[in-house]
């Protein structure tokens, strides 16, 4: 029976990568007071979208990191975003706005919603803040959970991924 629980762990880690890269599919942040903004208004940039906790300490880091990083390549193609899908998000998300200031949208939407954009199983765990990379081509390209060894070296990994995307010709294959 112990040598079965490590291929299970195994297997239910397979199951919960998603397919990449894959389409990004349509998908909705709620902005307050009013409005909207989605990952695919943005085909022909390259954006990173994050799925953050608006208390979360990691989110509130990773959103100023990602404010940094809009700063210095939105001119060359990046468009940063930013999704709270904590309980109560919508109240708490203009003040997160306040106090941190990112150089970028940020709003809400439903954690079902998130889990069903990430292709991330509801039973499963996940850990934020998300961070999900999507070419100029609208093809979600990396998805990296809180607790994957990327988010280890955040703004490195960030800046080499970012860089590295925004080389890529909008009609390059991958």
């Amino acid at each position: 029976m112990i040598r079965s629980i490590p291929a299970f762990l195994s297997s239910m880690a397979v199951m919960a990568a998603a397919p990449l890269p894959r389409p990004s599919p349509d998908f909705a942040i709620h902005l307050t007071p009013s409005g909207q903004v989605s990952p695919t208004q943005y085909k022909g940039k390259v954006v990173v979208l994050a799925f953050i906790s608006t208390s979360c300490p990691h989110c509130q880091h990773t959103t100023q990191v990602l404010s940094g990083l809009q700063r210095e390549f939105g001119p060359h193609g990046l468009q940063a975003l930013a999704a709270a899908f904590n309980p109560m998000a919508n109240m708490l998300v203009p003040d997160f706005i306040k106090q941190y200031q990112p150089s970028f949208p940020v709003g809400y939407t439903e954690r079902l919603d998130v889990h069903a954009y990430l292709d991330h199983s509801e039973q499963l765990q996940m850990f934020v803040p998300v961070l999900v990379f999507i070419d100029r081509k609208g093809m979600i390209r990396h998805q990296y959970l809180g607790d994957d060894p990327f988010q280890q070296n955040q703004e490195k990994n960030l800046r080499d991924t970012i860089e590295a995307l925004l080389k890529e010709p909008a009609g390059s294959k991958q």
